[in-house]
């Protein structure tokens, strides 16, 4: 069974998922060291350098970094999980942790970022991510303490992405779940205030994380497969479920896209024009595996085509947001990329 779906593998998907409580405060905890990002170890993903961002799930497919005329900087979703270990850092993890870089790299890197690779060099920065229950506890100051402390190592990361990498190039933002919530600070925080760093944003891809509507001062959510300097976001979910925060969370004003049309429109996009899933192994892909419609802020999909759907229990598909249509997000950033190169005479 070509499961990218197993709860197993990502608990916090669970309809019943409970996380682990951190009972310490963040501000007696210790802190992983800081990040320095001149050194190629604090990369998950860089485009000279062989990594699972270069990963490819069939023969003939391309990998353009080499010569690809847009950069992507791409934000890895909450991989710290598990309660903390003994003598080991509480609210946020290190990025010299070789268990941890290794879940990131295997899943996050391999399955989401590498949908990238066609058209785009790909940097993907390590930082002290946020544990998961850094969104569930009841101590507000702490996770939200840990949350900006990740924030911060993003923001670091791309400033030294434009000055030491990027330099002038088009560039996409992108990220996935607590990569998307930075990614989005990041927009509203330091590119929009920069109106010819907003001009070199080809679009962002948000994804599996809320965006409320008019959350951004300048930018706006792409509404058609080509358009620039735009955003996209869905969250998915199975037909008809509403997840218990829906309000809470903000996903009854969120602003949502579907990655089938590229449009925020309601209509049921049929699973025909779904070109492809890949399973969470990278090893398989599922074409036509499933439709797409927007409803009220959440992406709602049909249980996925794939042998032995008849088993699949689950009503939240986070961390499949990318697998689900790696095909056809693929082939939109292929094609925004163009229309941007195109638009701007730089071809």
């Amino acid at each position: 069974m070509a499961l990218i779906f197993s709860c197993k593998r990502s608990p916090y998907m669970g309809n019943n998922y409970v996380p682990p409580k951190l009972d310490k405060s963040f501000a007696i905890m210790p802190k992983p060291p800081a990040v320095d990002y001149s050194l190629p170890s604090s990369w998950a993903a860089l485009p000279d350098r062989k990594d699972m961002a270069d990963s490819l799930p069939r023969k003939g497919m391309i990998d353009g970094q080499k010569t690809a005329r847009v950069d992507v900087f791409f934000v890895h979703p909450t991989l710290f999980l598990s309660p903390p270990e003994e003598n080991a850092f509480y609210w946020n993890a290190d990025v010299n942790d070789p268990k941890m870089n290794e879940k990131v790299d295997g899943s996050s890197i391999l399955n989401q970022a590498s949908v990238f690779n066609e058209s785009c060099a790909v940097y993907a920065p390590r930082y002290r991510q946020a544990h998961i229950s850094s969104f569930f506890t009841s101590d507000r100051e702490s996770g939200e303490a840990a949350l900006e402390m990740a924030y911060q190592d993003v923001k670091k990361a791309f400033q030294y992405f434009l000055v030491n990498h990027s330099k002038g190039r088009p560039f996409i933002i992108a990220g996935h779940s607590q990569g998307t919530r930075h990614s989005g600070k990041l927009i509203k925080e330091v590119i929009e205030v920069d109106p010819q760093l907003s001009q070199r944003m080809v679009a962002a891809y948000l994804v599996g994380m809320p965006v409320p509507e008019g959350y951004f001062n300048t930018t706006e959510v792409c509404d058609n497969p080509l358009e620039n300097n735009c955003f996209v976001s869905w969250c998915t979910y199975q037909n008809g479920y509403y997840p218990p925060n829906y309000k809470s969370s903000g996903y009854e004003n969120a602003i949502c896209v579907n990655p089938l049309s590229w449009k925020t429109d309601s209509t049921l996009v049929s699973r025909k024009e779904n070109l492809g899933g890949i399973t969470w192994k990278f090893n398989k892909i599922e074409e036509n595996i499933n439709n797409a419609r927007v409803n009220k802020g959440i992406l709602w999909i049909e249980k996925p085509h794939v042998p032995g759907r008849w088993l699949i229990k689950m009503d939240n598909y986070h961390v499949a947001d990318y697998n689900l249509f790696w095909f056809n997000i693929r082939e939109n950033v292929k094609n925004r990329c163009g229309n941007y190169l195109k638009t701007n005479n730089l071809n």
